[in-house]
């Protein structure tokens, strides 16, 4: 009889791990794969709470430079450079993440940064506390705590042979030649038919979106197994994966710009969000099965996690942006360490600010 037979089942653990454990060792299986996926999460936690902080640090360098007489540049604001230095660490810790824990588990975390981003505004911009960004953080908080509990723990190490026979499976050969077509369709539609919907735009992101998924988490893990002394970087496929990383984010970062031209910022992060973490989830699910062997209840339970953070996204960017729309100025008084107020409105064709000093100037420039 094998001795396999007897070990229990634990939950969150998929079949192939546990037809891998011997006798006395799945429970060692189970702690450090906790242990991992911690790390994975505390990973991604901290980078994205690090990407609210520059996001609010570059807004706050954007709003001392309207209110100096001699206006420069954003890009010579050491600040500016600071929140962008900190958006750069946020994403690295996020890269790192992908290594340690499931792609499907890593993904939804991004809605740390939109909560973070939200009560930090409040503190450090002073700006206002809305209902919605209490309700919006809890249900986010909420669905965070299920994903963490309920993510697939997946045990496999990534080694430069998993990611040469996944990459050749039938499986994902199918789904990315989907993949291929249905953003051809698409390109086609919005480069010669210039079909500028956002639902066009944001689909195009994340089908790029799941071949950034799929590599960071390849090249991260191959990096992360090689710190531990069996070295991966020798291998073509890692050098593949690192030039679709950077491809795939490249074209990806464009097509988001240009969705962020045409349309409010309130509208685009919650569907990018919605549709980024549904590519992941299906890159985790098709490329590296990380849902294989999982109770349905976890996978229930994974989802409604989703759900919950979903909600939460769209609940603190509604009307957030429309509350500013009929202020025409930024007004000095509300950056911290300004006592004096003025009215300074953007120069939407340079890269300084202009200053209106009435009401009667905002009308006379309106008409």
């Amino acid at each position: 009889m094998d001795s396999r037979a007897a070990l229990p089942r634990l939950p969150g653990i998929s079949a192939s791990a546990r037809q891998g454990a011997g006798n006395g060792s799945l429970s060692d299986l189970w702690h450090n794969t906790n242990q991992t996926q911690l790390l994975g999460v505390l990973l991604a936690v901290i980078g994205n709470f690090l990407i609210s902080i520059s996001l609010n640090i570059q807004k706050y360098a954007h709003l001392q430079l309207a209110c100096q007489e001699d206006q420069k540049p954003y890009y010579t604001s050491k600040l500016w450079w600071c929140g962008i230095s900190l958006m750069g660490l946020g994403e690295l810790g996020n890269a790192a993440a992908y290594g340690f824990a499931p792609a499907a588990l890593i993904a939804p975390l991004g809605c740390v940064s939109v909560i973070g981003s939200a009560f930090i505004s409040v503190l450090f911009l002073k700006e206002v506390m809305r209902a919605g960004d209490i309700l919006g953080g809890t249900l986010a908080i909420a669905g965070t705590y299920l994903l963490v509990t309920f993510a697939p723990h997946v045990t496999q190490e990534l080694t430069a042979t998993k990611i040469q026979n996944y990459l050749v499976s039938w499986q994902f050969l199918v789904y990315v030649i989907l993949e291929i077509i249905i953003f051809c369709i698409l390109l086609y539609a919005y480069k010669r038919k210039d079909v500028k919907h956002i639902v066009l735009l944001l689909v195009m992101v994340a089908l790029l979106a799941s071949l950034t998924v799929i590599s960071v988490k390849a090249v991260a893990g191959m990096i992360t197994y090689s710190a531990k002394g069996k070295m991966q970087l020798t291998y073509p496929v890692f050098y593949i994966m690192l030039i679709i990383l950077v491809t795939s984010c490249v074209f990806q970062v464009k097509l988001l710009n240009q969705a962020m031209e045409l349309y409010k910022a309130t509208v685009v992060v919650p569907i990018n969000f919605v549709f980024f973490t549904t590519s992941a989830i299906l890159a985790g699910i098709i490329f590296y099965q990380e849902f294989q062997g999982a109770a349905l209840l976890s996978v229930f339970m994974f989802l409604f996690g989703c759900l919950l953070s979903v909600l939460g996204v769209f609940v603190i960017t509604r009307n957030r942006e429309e509350e500013h729309l009929h202020v025409p100025y930024v007004d000095c008084g509300h950056i911290p360490g300004k006592k004096t107020i003025g009215n300074i409105q953007p120069d939407a064709n340079s890269l300084s600010y202009g200053t209106l000093h009435g009401e009667d100037d905002w009308t006379s420039a309106q008409s």
